[in-house]
C-alpha cells in the first residue's frame, strides 16, 4: 500500500479518522505536512505611510525581533467608517501567482492552507483601538456592529473569490484572533456569543461551503471561547500556551470535539530549555489532547527570538519527544528532521 500523503495525514487527524502518525508543521526542521498559498497585495499597491498595511493600520516594531504592534488606527474616530474602504479582494491581480503556488504544494502531496491575518476581533481593534473597541461593544454597539460587518463581508468575499478561482483546491483556511489575557478572555462568554458568534459563523460557513476546514489561532486563557469556536464550526484550534489553559482541563472538555495544533508551552516551557519540562508537556499533550483517532497536530511557533528561545537544541529535543510519542500512539515516528547546517 502506498504511504499516505501529508494532505491525507492532516485530514485524517482533523476528522478523527486514525492518522498513521502525528501530523507535523515544523518547517524549521524541513518537515511540514502543510503548504501555504495566499492572495497577495494588489498590483501597484504601496503603503501611504511607513509600516502601513492594506487596511491603513500603521505598525511599529521594537528592538526585539517580533511582529510589532499597531500604533496608528485609521478608524480611531469611528465616524470615518462611512467613507472607509477596505481591501478589494475582487481584484484579479491578487491571485496572479496563486496557481503556480498551488501546483507546487499539490505536487508535494501537502495539505493546502490559505489564510486571513486578523480575521475579526483583532482587525476591529487595530482599526479602532483596543480599549475603544472593548468599550464600544457596550457604549457604541451600532457602530461596532457596522465595523464588524464590514470586516466580515470583506473576508467572506476573499474566501468566495479563492473558491471561485481555485475550486476544491484549498483544504483549509487558517486565521488569527487572540482573545485572552493570562487569566481570562477579554469579554464575557455571553457577550462573545451574542456579538461575535454569528459573525464568525458567517465567515466559517463560507469556508465550509467551499469544502475547507477552519483553523483558528488564539492566544491567552481562552477556555470558554473554544466552546464558541466549536459551535461556530472551527475544526482546528491553534493553542500555544497549553499550561496557561490547563492541559488536563482542556482535554476533559474538548478532546474529540475539535482538533488541537500545539507544542510545548511557548511561555513557560520552551524558552526555559528545560528538558524535563519539555518532555512533561509533550507527555501531557499527547495524553490529554491527542487520541488514537487523531485530533492533534504538532506545530512550531516560528519566531524563536520573539519568545526567548535561545537554544536550538531545545526544539530538537521537543521534536524527538513528540516523535517518540507518535510512534507509541500511532505506530510511526515523525519524519527525520533536516537540521540546519
Amino acid at each position: 500500500m502506498e504511504p499516505l500523503t501529508g494532505r491525507e495525514i492532516v485530514s485524517r487527524a482533523i476528522h478523527f479518522r486514525r492518522p498513521p502518525r502525528l501530523p507535523v508543521t515544523m518547517g524549521c526542521f524541513g518537515v511540514d505536512d502543510t503548504g501555504w498559498v495566499g492572495a497577495r497585495a494588489p498590483a501597484g499597491w504601496k503603503p501611504a505611510a511607513p509600516g502601513e498595511d492594506e487596511w491603513g493600520c500603521r505598525w511599529e516594531k521594537t528592538e526585539v525581533e517580533n511582529m510589532g504592534q499597531v500604533t496608528g488606527h485609521p478608524l480611531a474616530d469611528i465616524r470615518r467608517l462611512a467613507s472607509f474602504r477596505p481591501p478589494d479582494y475582487c481584484d484579479p491581480s491578487r491571485y496572479a501567482e496563486m496557481a503556480a503556488a498551488l501546483e507546487a504544494v499539490e505536487a508535494q502531496g501537502k495539505y493546502v492552507i490559505s489564510g486571513i491575518f486578523m480575521v475579526l476581533f483583532e482587525r476591529m481593534h487595530t482599526l479602532h483601538g483596543f480599549v475603544d473597541t472593548l468599550a464600544g461593544l457596550y457604549d457604541e454597539r451600532p457602530a461596532m456592529e457596522a465595523l464588524a460587518d464590514l470586516i466580515v463581508e470583506t473576508h467572506v468575499t476573499l474566501v468566495r473569490e479563492v473558491a471561485r478561482r481555485f475550486p476544491g483546491r484549498i483544504d483549509g483556511w487558517c486565521m488569527s484572533d487572540d482573545w485572552g489575557t493570562q487569566t481570562a478572555a477579554f469579554i464575557s462568554f455571553d457577550l462573545w456569543m451574542d456579538f461575535f458568534f454569528p459573525r464568525y459563523k458567517r465567515i466559517f460557513d463560507a469556508m465550509h461551503e467551499a469544502g475547507c476546514d477552519v483553523w483558528v489561532h488564539s492566544c491567552g486563557k481562552v477556555n470558554e471561547i473554544i466552546e464558541g469556536y466549536i459551535r461556530a464550526g472551527v475544526n482546528v484550534v491553534n493553542l500555544q500556551q497549553p499550561r496557561a489553559l490547563g492541559i488536563r482541563e482542556i482535554g476533559e472538555r474538548y478532546r474529540g470535539r475539535i482538533a488541537f495544533q500545539s507544542l510545548a508551552d511557548i511561555q513557560a516551557t520552551l524558552p526555559s530549555g528545560d528538558r524535563g519540562r519539555i518532555a512533561a508537556d509533550a507527555e501531557a499533550l499527547m495524553a490529554h489532547w491527542a487520541s488514537p483517532q487523531g485530533g492533534f497536530i504538532f506545530s512550531d511557533y516560528g519566531a524563536d527570538a520573539a519568545i526567548g528561545v535561545k537554544e536550538a537544541g531545545a526544539k530538537r529535543f521537543m521534536y524527538d519527544e513528540f516523535s517518540r510519542r507518535s510512534q507509541a500512539l500511532y505506530g510511526a515516528a515523525l519524519p527525520a528532521p533536516v537540521l540546519p547546517s
